[in-house]
């Protein structure tokens, strides 16, 4: 079996770590109406928990303003009250037709204590992806003692993962420092 086969799994392990991280800094506010804040928001449609992208049209008619179109007019008390229960931080305004959710301009507090919780974020995946690299190192000596594999092998196998683990910590960073640029613009 050729090194970069046993490496693949771990590699994948890492992208996944990285792909989630991406989808938790989605739904950070930053100042601007962004409606990957409503991922998460499930709707009650006929007794089934429904994501409200099933339910509505949602849109972004201004800077920091969600507007949410239900194709159902009888939906709107069950999406303002699942915003609600989601707790995103921000109450839904109803006018019998749409639903907005305005933002409130972001305050220096606000936003240094939003860039903290996305450092958090971006260290929990380092550490993610470090023990990713762990179990890989460990999986490679077992099948050392397992396979008869020489040192060779087994280095090869370990510095192939280490390249992949600095390549994963550079691009979370990234990462996280565009967030961080992007919440701390105003």
């Amino acid at each position: 079996m050729a090194t970069s086969e046993r490496v693949k799994p771990y590699e994948e392990k890492m992208k996944k770590t990285i792909d989630h991280l991406r989808t938790d800094l989605n739904g950070v506010r930053a100042g601007r109406a962004n409606p990957h804040v409503l991922d998460k928001v499930r709707v009650d449609y006929y007794n089934t928990p429904t994501p409200l992208q099933a339910v509505a049209n949602i849109s972004v008619p201004e800077a920091r303003i969600i507007q949410i179109a239900p194709w159902e007019k009888k939906m709107i008390k069950e999406i303002c009250r699942a915003i609600q229960v989601a707790d995103i931080g921000i109450n839904p305004q109803s006018d019998g037709t749409v639903i907005r959710l305005v933002f409130p301009e972001l305050t220096g507090e606000r936003r240094k204590q939003l860039s903290k919780d996305v450092k958090k974020m971006g260290e929990d995946a380092k550490v993610a992806v470090r023990n990713i690299r762990r179990d890989a190192v460990d999986a490679f000596k077992k099948l050392k003692k397992s396979e008869d594999l020489s040192e060779d092998i087994v280095s090869d196998l370990q510095d192939e993962v280490t390249k992949l683990t600095d390549k994963a910590t550079k691009e979370i960073d990234k990462i996280i420092d565009e967030k961080t640029k992007e919440i701390m613009t105003v």
